[in-house]
């Protein structure tokens, strides 16, 4: 009698994955202003922090494309639980043995971006290649553990920072590295298939000169970049923008960008049946692009705050959602198809966090004017959502 391959270890496995991606995306950003204080970094080079994690997190997709398949998945995505862990550590120490402090943090932010870059390339494929029905739902089910990763951290931290002091912080440096230390050893244990066999996948230059993809690849570009701005910089805004305590940077800002991100793609998980994802996207889109303004141009705090907050709303299907476009589309895609995705989703959350603190820095520290041009981010993927439509509607009338 053959053994039946127990798939739920493996979706619990990619839970904790993206848990981990969040501790690697979120930890830092909370740390800031810490940083500034502590080593006395500017804040044009703290900005420099999520640009070298996202531009790290590319280069380590577009290397996924070649060598994920030769390796394996299961090596790839064991490594990518060690590489998280081993930088989260050496984030609390290399600070203090580099004669750069800075440094050494870039040095530590690299090695948790490798890991958490093979999360990315790796874990919705492995989910997509397993046999489980809706697969849309069950990828933004998926997702939607990034943002319950994120608040996550953030809750600990704030209740961690409030009991022990914010100077305590290479304390929970050490606890949360050991999330995906634990994770590693149910990657090596799980199920894990092909998502296409050799020789059946599409290729790196069939997929780029396929105009569909290219359409998708700026979505997602604008996805990442819509995402990842709030979530770099929403603490900091909340807390010198607005001008409220750490405390309530956190929980108001961060908190609730990712608590209600959670919440859309857990709904969308669970009724995506019944819904049409290009107009759910769009929908989200508009009212992203309305978040961002409210957030950047709003004179009353409390407004700010909706904006910070309910932009996670809008923006928590675009990242699943255009996985599940694209998957849709290019149904023999295989491991490039992800890694490109990835890739393009990195892309725009380096350059966006980026270029919101330069920005910032140029006119006097304001963040709100820095968040004010990253709008052009969700307004162009409202466009890209557009010009995807009307295109499916045309050839819906030619046949």
């Amino acid at each position: 009698m053959v053994k039946q391959k127990n798939y739920k270890k493996t979706l619990i496995a990619c839970y904790l994955g993206f848990v981990t991606q969040a501790i690697s995306s979120n930890f830092t950003p909370l740390l800031f202003l810490t940083f500034s204080r502590t080593y006395g970094i500017t804040l044009d080079k703290i900005a420099i922090i999520p640009f070298v994690f996202y531009f790290t997190q590319l280069l380590t997709d577009l290397a996924a494309t070649k060598f994920a398949d030769k390796i394996g998945y299961r090596t790839c995505v064991v490594s990518s639980q060690v590489l998280s862990s081993v930088g989260l550590i050496l984030m609390a120490v290399l600070p203090e043995i580099f004669p750069s402090p800075f440094i050494g943090i870039l040095f530590s932010v690299v090695l948790y971006a490798i890991g958490s870059g093979l999360v990315e390339v790796l874990v919705s494929p492995i989910v997509e290649a397993c046999p489980f029905e809706n697969k849309e739902g069950v990828m933004s089910t998926l997702h939607s553990f990034f943002c319950w990763g994120s608040m996550g951290v953030i809750l600990v931290s704030t209740f961690f920072f409030t009991v022990f002091g914010i100077e305590n912080w290479k304390i929970l440096t050490f606890i949360l590295a050991m999330v995906p230390l634990y994770n590693a050893f149910n990657f090596i244990s799980c199920p894990i298939e092909k998502l296409v066999e050799d020789g059946e996948g599409m290729g790196i230059k069939k997929l780029l000169k396929t105009p569909v993809f290219l359409l998708v690849i700026v979505l997602m570009v604008c996805a990442g970049a819509s995402e990842a701005t709030m979530t770099q910089w929403a603490s900091a805004f909340t807390e010198s923008a607005i001008g409220v305590s750490k405390t309530v940077g956190d929980l108001a800002g961060a908190c609730l960008f990712a608590m209600f991100m959670g919440i859309a793609r857990m709904t969308y998980g669970k009724f995506s049946e019944k819904m049409d994802l290009t107009k759910t996207m769009l929908g989200c889109g508009v009212v992203c692009v309305g978040c961002y303004l409210l957030a950047s141009l709003s004179t009353l705090p409390i407004l700010g705050l909706a904006g910070c907050a309910l932009c996670g709303l809008a923006v928590g299907i675009m990242w699943p959602g255009t996985i599940s476009i694209s998957s849709q589309k290019c149904p023999r895609g295989g491991t490039a198809m992800f890694a490109f995705l990835a890739l393009a989703g990195d892309f725009g959350a380096a350059v966006s966090p980026t270029m919101v603190g330069s920005i910032s820095e140029a006119v006097g520290g304001n963040l709100k004017t820095g968040l004010l041009v990253a709008t052009a981010f969700p307004a162009i993927l409202v466009c890209g959502l557009l010009i995807l439509k009307l295109s499916v509607n045309k050839t819906k009338k030619e046949h």
